[in-house]
């Protein structure tokens, strides 16, 4: 049997095969519930050995998106629960990725219309939240001009991270994953180019890589570690991320302290596929060396790939974004390889006139009608 569709223990939880739905925003949640449509979603997807959810923001100080199920309230726990119990039923198992965007925001989406906040008070250039262009109308609108957490108020963050982790458990998910990657507010810390702090978490590497690690620990302790992952984006330029010295000992240099953590994984996410610069020649392996836990990767994986790269060994699970939007039986196709679907794009992100429009009405593959 092909590597991809065997069964895997991932730190006690046992997937039924090493295919992850990668994190995808879908912006569907009106009231920033999941509601049924959310519900059918995920439970169409289940075949999946492992889904990880769209980003959950961990408050709404932490959302730069419309429309997103956060896992801050009753409320929404409670519709994640039945998420969770569908996917469940359906033979998956899902972990839900926390997220705060950090400068990725706009003042129309945070309390009382404050600024958003970052490691330090620098606006992301031509990038743009999904917010309130005028009352009543969303769209894309240039992020805000943040302001600098101070010192005292990054804790304050951490353990708004672990109660939607405890939030989460209660909702019944197997896991969580936390955001670190694609320019939020792990990497506005990370990125030596933007981060300019003085205090414990800006200058040195380490002191860079201690909010993440910090609450890495805090959720380790909460949940348990086996329950933790997280996701990173080496070299990335979303969101005005600039390039920056040491940028290469900065993430060896995480991979080694993510490497004594006894992580449920790592999940490495290459930008290349959404138009950004690729993890550079040779990295992987590097970064590979240095974390000899579990690794999930994603960005542009097929089949073919994906067997080819199990089976050397360079990675444990695949994760595939966009082709399970249009297959909600993407296992099942690359299993049998039947066809894959290609998704509307425009209908990717947001309600579009329909609940159901380019999200819950994609159908499964008919062998028969096919064969016709």
């Amino acid at each position: 049997m092909s590597p991809l569709f065997q069964p895997f223990n991932l730190a006690g939880t046992v997937l039924s095969n090493r295919v992850v739905m990668a994190p995808m925003t879908r912006a569907r949640a009106l009231d920033d519930i999941p509601d049924e449509q959310t519900v059918l979603y995920y439970a169409q997807r289940a075949s999946a050995g492992l889904i990880i959810s769209e980003g959950v923001p961990i408050s709404r100080e932490g959302c730069g998106y419309l429309f997103n199920p956060g896992l801050y309230n009753d409320e929404q726990t409670r519709g994640w629960r039945r998420v969770t119990d569908a996917v469940h039923a359906r033979g998956g198992r899902i972990f839900a990725q926390l997220w705060h965007v950090g400068r990725m925001s706009h003042v129309s989406l945070q309390p009382d219309g404050g600024a958003p906040v970052s490691s330090v008070a620098t606006v992301a250039a031509r990038s743009n939240a999904y917010a309130w262009v005028e009352k009543g109308t969303p769209g894309p609108v240039q992020a805000s001009i943040p302001r600098a957490l101070s010192t005292s108020e990054v804790s304050r963050i951490t353990a708004d991270f672990v109660s939607a982790a405890r939030r989460a458990m209660d909702a019944g998910f197997d896991g969580i994953e936390l955001h670190g990657a694609n320019g939020y507010l792990f990497e506005q810390f990370l990125n030596g180019a933007l981060n300019t702090r003085t205090d414990a978490y800006g200058g040195s590497i380490a002191n860079r890589q201690r909010f993440l690690l910090d609450t890495l620990d805090a959720l380790a302790a909460e949940i348990g570690s086996d329950r933790v992952g997280v996701r990173l984006s080496p070299f990335g330029r979303l969101f005005d991320m600039q390039p920056y010295t040491e940028e290469t000992d900065t993430w060896l240099s995480l991979a080694s302290a993510l490497n004594e953590r006894g992580l449920a994984y790592v999940h490495l996410s290459d930008q290349l596929t959404i138009g950004a610069e690729a993890i550079p020649q040779g990295f992987a392996s590097r970064f590979r060396q240095a974390y000899q836990g579990t690794l999930i990767a994603a960005g542009g994986f097929n089949r073919s790939l994906a067997e080819a790269v199990l089976e050397q060994g360079d990675l444990d699970l695949i994760a595939f974004g966009r082709p399970f939007i249009a297959n909600p039986d993407l296992v099942q196709r690359m299993q049998n390889d039947w066809p894959i679907a290609e998704g509307d794009r425009a209908t990717f992100y947001g309600i579009n006139g329909s609940p159901t429009k380019g999200y819950t009405d994609y159908p499964v593959y008919n062998e028969a009608v096919a064969i016709g």
